[in-house]
């Protein structure tokens, strides 16, 4: 069976109940917070990116940057519901054309993510998306390789925000939009 968005009375409660926490995952001591169940919920997740859609509906964003894998799944529907173009960040060696990459610091070492260069005009306007914010340091890394591309970054929007993690820090000077947040 399956549920349009505008099905969906109370999204929020609906998020919650369906978002499950799967105990010591990865690792012991971990409640890994579990959106499988949202993705398999048609209603619930077309609320969702039409929550994250809505959130920033004034601000003109003319393409939604998003890492692999999981921010693909909320980018692009996000990024067609606002009539933008949708600009994939990967992995280095992913990518086939030229590119502009940011290394950043890990806690035990470093990553890169890598957009290619004509990913959006300079100067666009351009929303960040992803699943979840954690300890923000792949969303400060989008966040900068969108300004290394020219991007304007008007902002990020999350579908969960472990605020206990702290990584709303990371993006001090950016506006956050988050549907669901565990303190």
């Amino acid at each position: 069976m399956t549920h349009a968005a505008e099905d969906v009375v109370d999204a929020e409660a609906l998020w919650r109940e369906l978002v499950r926490e799967i105990p010591d995952f990865p690792v012991a001591g971990i409640g890994f917070k579990d959106i499988t169940p949202v993705l398999a919920h048609p209603g619930a997740f077309a609320a969702c990116a039409d929550a994250m859609a809505e959130r920033f509906a004034e601000a003109g964003v003319e393409a939604v940057a998003a890492a692999e894998a999981r921010g693909f799944i909320f980018g692009i529907p996000v990024a067609e519901r606002l009539g933008a173009g949708f600009a994939a960040v990967r992995k280095p060696g992913k990518l086939p054309a030229a590119v502009v990459g940011v290394t950043y610091e890990l806690e035990y070492g470093t990553d890169r993510l890598e957009m290619h260069v004509d990913s959006f005009a300079p100067g666009a306007r351009v929303l960040i998306v992803d699943d979840v914010l954690a300890t923000g340091g792949t969303a400060r890394a989008t966040c900068d390789l969108v300004e290394r591309a020219g991007g304007q970054l008007v902002g990020c929007a999350f579908f969960v925000e472990l605020a206990f993690l702290g990584g709303r820090r990371r993006l001090e000077d950016v506006r956050v939009e988050s549907l669901l947040t565990y303190t």
